[in-house]
């Protein structure tokens, strides 16, 4: 291997932990002097309504001074919940604020076995915020909502397919609002309608909020991970607005203002999404926070809301489709807004497109077949090794000829080792000379970084791989495999727990190494760059680590083949023949012809 190739390795090495120290939020420590933000502070803020009181004076406060004189004793009595029964979710709708209290997700869980829960148990989610005439601003989870006395629990199935219930929350000057929400069995969601009836002497300042106001609950094992794709999003025409909470002290907020497509938040595999029907939004307000968890943990909650027109008709409608779910890139699709644009994919210029519209596909394709997502990679890295097989081969004569003019390139340095200027100058003559790009072996290694990126995006992302199973130790290939566990944190890279698949790549590439270095001044790299790799790759996915195990696997067996066949000898390469003149040559070789 030469030394233009040993550069490639490192620049490799550099781009790698540059990507990983890029893409891995900090672990914080805890920080029990935090102050808990309000989730729907910047909500409140942005309609011009007196500023709330605080926990302690709303305690102190009489009905009427909580609710105001168009809701009194709307905050006090007992709830009913109603649950709907999908073949996808469970959710269990209270006339509290008529809010989701639980979403069940049926064909998920968390990493410990328990039912993905969308929704936080103690708050519920899912409401309104308006200010009132009388000074007053109001979150419809605070008041009680009448429910038809005779709805029962409800099982959605091909038979009995959709379900509609309708909230009313009277208001003292005989107006109402009223809330509906239409089910269907084949659907992750509810399209979800209001309707404001003769509130205009009620809703002040010509605007309410449609809001979630809790983001969605962590389920996995690894909450700094986690906290690193949660985030809240809002789309406006071709622009994606993202806020991601990243300080323990102060909240982020966004105000959008114009149309707006639909809000958004999510967790690392799960998401809900409120996308307007009618009327058109007049902006967004986007919150997320970060707090400190047990064991070095974090936790960020995201609230978003639909900034609503009102214009103090006797009757005004909103309708608005209410996505709760995994983050499925067909499901996404289905919506036909761009909601697959809030899944992360990489870079949207180059990393995204392969991963979704190449690897994405392909790997569906052949589970379609192979049940084990295992067996499916192990397969995908068969199919890369052969597409790749052309660069390879022309790496691996390369490499050859590189080793067949180390003898003269000794001889050269040696002469003009007084001379680098001269010295270069004939290496590369010699280079021409003889046929070789020195950079010939370095390009199926750069070639290879789209791929690998493209898949370290997809590994991490993409639901169809969670809790996907191998064989063994190897339980989940979203995540690192744990083969064993040290009594202690290793420094620099801050882990305990080792990887077995990636130790296996580690070995891979130290044997690749071994039969690819024949410079003596080179030996270091043969154990060298195993070790680091290894030791990076160690946090990296298992089923990203097997790919590239078996890649190396198959490298190997082509380095052996390619190393037992008969090598051309080296031989100079014929300059080529300059042909000077152009038309001039030809017209000149043309009889002249007579007058």
């Amino acid at each position: 291997m030469e030394r233009t190739q040993t550069l490639g390795f490192v620049l490799i090495f550099v781009v790698l932990v540059a990507w990983i120290w890029l893409n891995t939020p900090p672990t914080p420590p805890p920080d029990k002097h935090a102050a808990a933000a309000r989730v729907d502070s910047a909500k409140k803020e942005a309609l011009p309504t007196p500023t709330p009181s605080t926990p302690s004076a709303v305690r102190d406060m009489t009905p009427a001074d909580r609710t105001g004189r168009f809701f009194r004793g709307r905050d006090t009595g007992k709830e009913r919940i109603i649950v709907v029964e999908t073949d996808h979710f469970r959710a269990e709708l209270t006339t509290r604020g008529a809010a989701i209290r639980t979403w069940e997700l049926k064909q998920h869980s968390t990493w410990d076995n328990h039912p993905i829960q969308m929704v936080e148990r103690t708050t519920g989610d899912f409401g309104l915020l308006f200010g009132t005439m009388d000074g007053k601003t109001l979150a419809s989870r605070d008041l009680l909502f009448d429910a038809p006395l005779d709805v029962r629990d409800v099982r959605l199935d091909d038979n009995n397919f959709e379900f509609e219930i309708i909230f009313t929350l009277p208001a003292s000057n005989g107006g109402s609002l009223r809330k509906s929400y239409r089910f269907r069995n084949d659907t992750y969601g509810a399209d979800v309608r209001y309707e404001l009836m003769n509130l205009a002497a009620v809703v002040s300042n010509y605007e309410y909020q449609i809001t979630w106001d809790h983001g969605v609950p962590f389920a996995e094992r690894n909450s700094v991970d986690e906290a690193g794709f949660a985030a809240a999003y809002a789309s406006a025409g071709s622009e994606l607005t993202e806020i991601d909470a990243s300080s323990l002290t102060e909240p982020v907020t966004q105000s959008l203002n114009g149309k707006v497509d639909w809000v958004a938040t999510r967790n690392k595999y799960f998401g809900v999404a409120v996308i307007p029907i009618s009327p058109t939004p007049e902006g967004a307000v986007l919150e997320g926070h970060r707090t400190a968890a047990p064991d070095e943990g974090v936790v960020e909650r995201y609230s978003v809301a639909l900034r609503m027109p009102y214009t103090a008709s006797a009757v005004e409608t909103a309708s608005v489709r209410l996505f709760v779910g995994p983050l499925d890139i067909d499901v996404l699709r289905s919506y036909g807004v761009g909601l697959e644009s809030i899944m992360s994919l990489g870079w949207a210029w180059l990393i995204r497109p392969i991963a979704e519209w190449v690897f994405l596909p392909l790997f569906r394709g052949i589970h379609y077949f192979i049940p084990n997502w295992g067996i499916v990679i192990i397969l995908f890295s068969i199919i890369v090794k052969i597409l790749l097989h052309p660069l390879t081969k022309s790496s691996m004569k390369s490499m050859k000829k590189m080793q067949a003019l180390q003898p003269m390139m000794e001889e050269i340095k040696e002469k003009h080792k007084d001379d680098p200027a001269k010295m270069n100058q004939s290496v590369m003559n010699l280079y021409k000379e003889y046929g070789v790009n020195p950079a010939g072996g370095c390009l199926p290694i750069l070639l290879q970084l789209p791929i690998m990126y493209a898949l370290y995006a997809m590994f991490r992302s993409v639901i169809d791989l969670r809790h996907a199973a191998f064989v063994g130790w190897i339980t989940d290939l979203s995540v690192p495999d744990v083969l064993v566990t040290l009594p202690f944190h290793l420094p620099l890279f801050g882990f305990s727990e080792v990887s077995g698949i990636a130790m296996l790549m580690g070995i891979t590439m130290f044997v690749q190494q071994k039969m690819s270095v024949k410079d003596p001044r080179q030996k270091m790299m043969v154990w060298m760059m195993p070790i680091m790799m290894t030791l990076v790759f160690n946090s990296f996915p298992s089923g990203l680590n097997l790919y590239y195990a078996l890649f190396n696997v198959l490298s190997i067996g082509q380095q052996m083949w390619t190393n037992r066949q008969d090598g051309e000898p080296l031989r100079k390469v014929e300059p080529k023949k300059k042909r000077s003149g152009g038309i001039f040559r030809y017209a000149k070789d043309m009889p002249r012809l007579k007058r």
